[in-house]
């Protein structure tokens, strides 16, 4: 249960830094490419071993490692453009709501994962809460215009997350981890760099120092919090299918405590009763 409470607390630093790029208008992609490639020089100075690149390369985790690097960056990208589109609330629900694709691929695949009315209650309760927390009001109102736009964060998330799940179950073993994030990491920050360079030739593009920095602060938390899932999902004593909603209500719930505490940011009563609803998602889904 430990490497769960500290995937929680990674992911909530991570989202704190987040806020602070808002702050000091830090420019996300450009950071974000930063960060990947930080964390992938932290996957590469915890290797315990010498990296030979066609073995690397005929590896059993290598095409796992290329499409979640991938999916990062273009979820992200899909990400940015539905808050700017359709609003913060709308595509952060669809972005939450996708846990429940990770969930579903895990127990119609693995034979170790088993289905009860107690899980299928608390998923329940997750998606609820989910949405209660996530808007200030009862309404999530969009232009149906931009559909697609939902649809592909939802997916490419829950796609992304499913991904990183199968590595961890049939294609990593315990002397590839490291090797598997330097693949990941790195091919996430390439799939940022030329999307950049399609960006650049549009409008120029400076690189500012103070992007540099806040993709390095980002980077550090960004590799721990995928090292500590990646030991969740392997170790914890949960099936998958617990581990994906426990991490996700545990995130909401602490990084709503901190917006309060630390931003002053409003929680609605909806947002409260969101926040009391996965609390109890997450007692229902690691008894169940």
């Amino acid at each position: 249960m430990i490497d769960i409470v500290l995937t929680i607390l990674a992911f909530n630093i991570l989202i704190i830094i987040f806020k602070f790029f808002d702050k000091l208008k830090i420019d996300n992609l450009q950071a974000l490419i930063v960060n990947y490639i930080t964390a992938g020089f932290c996957a590469l100075l915890f290797t315990k071993q010498s990296i030979v690149v066609s073995e690397v390369l005929h590896s059993d985790f290598i095409y796992h490692a290329i499409a979640i690097g991938f999916l990062f960056i273009i979820v992200f990208n899909f990400y940015a453009t539905g808050t700017q589109k359709v609003g913060i609330a709308i595509t952060t629900v669809a972005n939450k709501l996708s846990l429940f694709i990770p969930v579903a691929v895990a127990i119609i695949i693995y034979p170790n994962e088993k289905i009860s009315l107690s899980k299928l209650i608390a998923f329940g309760l997750a998606a609820i809460s989910i949405y209660l927390s996530s808007t200030k009001n009862k309404k999530l109102n969009f232009d149906k215009k931009y559909l697609w736009l939902i649809i592909l964060v939802f997916v490419g998330q829950g796609v992304a997350d499913s991904i990183f799940n199968h590595a961890q179950q049939t294609a990593v073993n315990d002397n590839e981890k490291t090797l598997f994030f330097i693949v990941l990491f790195m091919m996430a920050g390439l799939s940022g760099l030329v999307i950049l360079l399609f960006k650049s030739i549009k409008s120029k593009l400076k690189l500012s120092i103070k992007n540099v920095i806040g993709g390095i602060a980002l980077g550090i938390p960004n590799y721990a919090s995928l090292v500590f899932f990646f030991n969740a999902l392997e170790s914890s004593g949960l099936e998958a299918s617990q581990v994906f909603p426990v991490v996700s209500m545990g995130v909401i719930v602490i990084s709503a405590i901190v917006g309060k505490l630390l931003f002053k940011e409003h929680l609605s009563l909806y947002n409260w009763l969101g926040l009391g609803i996965a609390i109890i998602a997450i007692f229902i889904i690691t008894f169940a």
